[in-house]
């Protein structure tokens, strides 16, 4: 039994799966950055076990995210869909609603986004649908987050 597998006070099953899932991924991390195909594998894989509506969302946001910046790298990040730079830092992210039983998904930019905007920018979205409007809003950011 591992310091993960203990009972806490501090988090929740899902969050203790997030951060044995994480490890995971920090271990395959090496092969994802030589071999792109298996960081896209592992994304789809965890789309495809996503339930609905979060694995359609998920789906169109993959296409979204590849089509608008092409030199991002998928790649899972604490079981998530995520996509990274040339240096492998995670530039945005689909956390699904299902992940923490959460009323709504959300996509997201970590530090390696180029979103800044003077003092104060938004650096993630709750998403409850995806129309048009916001599939092209999560382009432009996107863009913009790899400029």
């Amino acid at each position: 039994m591992d310091a993960l597998d203990k009972p806490s006070k501090g988090f929740t099953p899902e969050e203790r799966a997030a951060m044995k899932e994480r490890a995971r991924e920090l271990r395959a991390e090496a092969r994802w950055t030589k071999d792109r195909a298996a960081g896209e594998r592992a994304v789809l894989a965890k789309i495809a076990e996503l339930p609905e509506p979060d694995r359609s969302m998920a789906e169109r946001l993959h296409a979204i995210v590849t089509a608008a910046a092409p030199d991002l790298s998928p790649r899972t990040w604490y079981g998530m869909p995520a996509y990274a730079n040339r240096e492998g830092k995670v530039v945005c992210f689909f956390k699904p609603a299902s992940k923490f039983g959460e009323r709504y998904a959300t996509f997201g930019f970590d530090t390696a986004a180029h979103l800044d905007d003077g003092n104060m920018w938004p650096t993630s979205f709750a998403l409850k649908e995806l129309t048009p409007v916001e599939e092209a809003t999560i382009a432009a950011l996107v863009k913009k987050a790899v400029r």
